[in-house]
């Protein structure tokens, strides 16, 4: 294990459970003993400190969070400022463009990067790869499923980390992305770098 911080954070986290990978970064916080808890509703999302938008699959995501009532509250949180950790589908939702996106999915705008869908290829694609972050000072084993790709970054947008020569984590501000999935990874350390800025 990499990177285990034992500080116990006064933030509550929040890590938006309506589909995909949510359990998987709850199990990271709770090693980095950090309370993180579902959001399914506006009243949960109401409670937390910061959103962890996880993995999974963007199209139903998108639905899902409209048949919730929780796109509304989440894109004026967004604005208010709320630090979020937006994880490949998690990314594509925050992004300002979806470039294959279908004609009824939502995306909230945060963070100025287009994206492309399922990039890298089909889950038989999937891939693992050590990349070098910033103010990390050892590689990170990113784990890449059916991942999108950052076609453009914004003039406000600082690339974090490259695979080759995609970028594959950015910030803007209180957003960050990942093209791939951290929580999957037996390492914290981005986890404790999105805390930092919470």
């Amino acid at each position: 294990m990499v990177g285990v911080s034992r500080n116990k954070s006064a933030k509550k986290i929040g890590v938006l459970a309506l589909q995909g990978a949510f359990a998987s970064h709850q199990k990271v916080f709770h090693k980095l003993s950090v309370d993180a808890v579902e959001v399914r509703t506006p009243t949960d999302l109401e409670k937390v400190d910061a959103l962890v938008m996880p993995g999974g699959e963007s199209t139903t995501m998108s639905q899902l969070l409209e048949s919730s009532q929780l796109f509304d509250p989440i894109k004026n949180r967004l604005k208010d400022g709320l630090p979020v950790f937006g994880t490949c589908a998690g990314m594509i939702l925050l992004a300002k463009n979806i470039l294959d996106g279908r004609d009824d999915q939502l995306s909230f705008d945060a963070i100025e990067i287009d994206v492309q869908r399922n990039a890298y290829g089909r889950q038989i694609d999937s891939f693992e790869a050590e990349i070098d972050i910033d103010s990390l000072d050892q590689p990170f084993h990113a784990v890449f499923i059916r991942a999108p790709r950052i076609v453009s970054l914004g003039s406000q947008v600082q690339a974090l980390a490259y695979c080759g020569d995609d970028v594959v984590l950015a910030q803007q501000d209180n957003i960050l992305v990942a093209s791939f999935h951290p929580e999957l990874a037996n390492d914290v350390r981005l986890h404790e770098l999105f805390l930092k800025g919470v």
